[in-house]
């Protein structure tokens, strides 16, 4: 049973934790992030969202905390939890996606969620979600090396297998079916979470929520300054076009949003501000390009790489 007392703690960690990531990239960039709170127009709540655009470092970047209630839950949850039908809804979470200017600076994702159904006379539901994954245009194993760690860090006082379930998860989430290919280098993805109880499931949430920061900030900040030409731009605009596709055809994430009737604006920040579609695109054989999609794209276990 989920108690009013719960959702506050859960409630006050989210606010705390989009505070505390924005602050962290405000200090890399050197510019603040916009704010803006709105109010769920199909039911009650609302959110707080925050836009960082043109900035020394982050050309688009959104950090967002959303709380929202609703008599129906949409069609993305009932596809999954068909049995759910006719119960009223309740969720909230912080999700962001950072886009760097530079094309060496990797574009990054990051959720964590809580969410309760209920239907009088019926036992709620309840579970959280998450994770995140980082997708470079150019890789470097160190910073792969780096971010796996911190993903592995997250979850290591929760079971041993906890790291490589849901990097596997991560894995075969973030997937293009119709490319054929990983979205970037996977990190860590869980959904439906309640086989612990209650407070372990938090416990777990907040050190997903927690580790992020510490695994994208360092990445960041080293590459930000990294020289780079046209060829780099052009390169990183054309792999934008994945995120974009993925985000509108295949993200659950996106889907709930937008059957829920949610803010529009906040839910497709996600989108980067310049992207570019070339057709039948081939990387030139042995480049920097044609080396992302060999030795990076491909599912890899990056902790046996230290």
């Amino acid at each position: 049973m989920v108690t009013t007392n719960d959702i506050t703690r859960v409630k006050n960690y989210l606010l705390a934790l989009q505070d505390d990531i924005c602050a962290k990239l405000e200090k890399i960039d050197g510019k603040r992030f916009q704010e803006d709170n709105w109010q769920y127009q199909n039911g009650q709540g609302g959110g707080r969202t925050r836009v960082l655009e043109n900035g020394n470092v982050i050309e688009k970047g959104g950090v967002n905390f959303s709380h929202i209630e609703g008599n129906e839950l949409p069609k993305a949850i009932l596809a999954m939890k068909p049995e759910l039908t006719g119960f009223s809804f309740q969720a909230m979470g912080v999700s962001l996606v950072i886009h760097p200017q530079n094309p060496y600076a990797p574009t990054s994702h990051m959720n964590v969620r809580l969410f309760i159904a209920e239907k009088e006379g019926q036992t709620p539901f309840w579970w959280f979600g998450g994770g995140f994954d980082l997708t470079p245009f150019y890789g470097f194993e160190e910073d792969c090396i780096h971010w796996h760690t911190m993903a592995y860090k997250s979850c290591k006082d929760f079971g041993d297998n906890t790291y490589a379930k849901y990097k596997k998860q991560c894995d075969e989430y973030f997937y293009l079916p119709h490319r054929q290919e990983c979205r970037g280098i996977g990190g860590l993805f869980f959904d439906y979470l309640n086989d612990w109880d209650f407070e372990t499931c938090f416990l777990f949430t907040q050190s997903v929520g927690n580790h992020y920061i510490k695994a994208y900030a360092p990445i960041l900040d080293k590459r930000k300054d990294t020289v780079y030409g046209e060829r780099e731009r052009e390169f990183q605009l054309y792999r934008r076009g994945r995120y974009v596709e993925f985000n509108l055809v295949i993200d659950r994430g996106t889907h709930f949003g937008l059957q829920s009737s949610g803010r529009t604006e906040s839910i497709l920040m996600s989108l980067p501000p310049l992207v570019k579609w070339v057709y039948n695109y081939h990387p030139e054989a042995g480049s920097q390009e044609e080396k992302l999609y060999i030795d990076f794209l491909p599912v890899r276990d990056w902790l046996a790489s230290k």
